[in-house]
């Protein structure tokens, strides 16, 4: 599927080729403290299939596991863009909020869950307002 993105202030702009049926959800806490709320949601992209405009800000953090991971974010606007292993680069970890089309990304699995917070699991029954 060809995906296209970007930031907030659109510094950053990004087109890549994914597969659907990879998009997943991350509990960890690591995740929760850097998106500053419960999980983040994952794309993964190969490198020869992801094409970044613009020169994000790289953050690099050792993980729960003690792999490191960078971190990319728009030095304007703040906005996280993917994560990466600073030292291979293999495969890019798209943020599904800066993805246009992210209403179709339907995560297919989750991981780290014994970090999850429950009150997360289902917002269904939260009164809801449109705006």
């Amino acid at each position: 599927m060809k995906i296209d993105g970007g930031c907030h202030c659109g510094k950053i702009t990004f087109t890549a080729e994914i597969d659907p049926e990879k998009v997943h959800i991350c509990h960890c806490m690591d995740c929760q403290r850097i998106t500053g709320t419960a999980y983040r949601v994952l794309v993964p992209a190969a490198t020869e299939k992801f094409e970044l405009r613009g020169k994000p800000k790289e953050y690099i953090r050792t993980d729960e596991s003690g792999a490191k991971r960078a971190q990319a974010f728009c030095p304007e606007c703040g906005t996280p863009i993917y994560s990466t292993a600073p030292d291979d680069r293999k495969i890019y970890g798209l943020r599904a909020g800066t993805i246009r089309q992210r209403a179709e990304l339907r995560p297919k699995f989750q991981q780290s869950c014994r970090s999850k917070l429950e009150w997360a699991q289902d917002l269904r029954a939260l009164p809801q307002a449109a705006e």
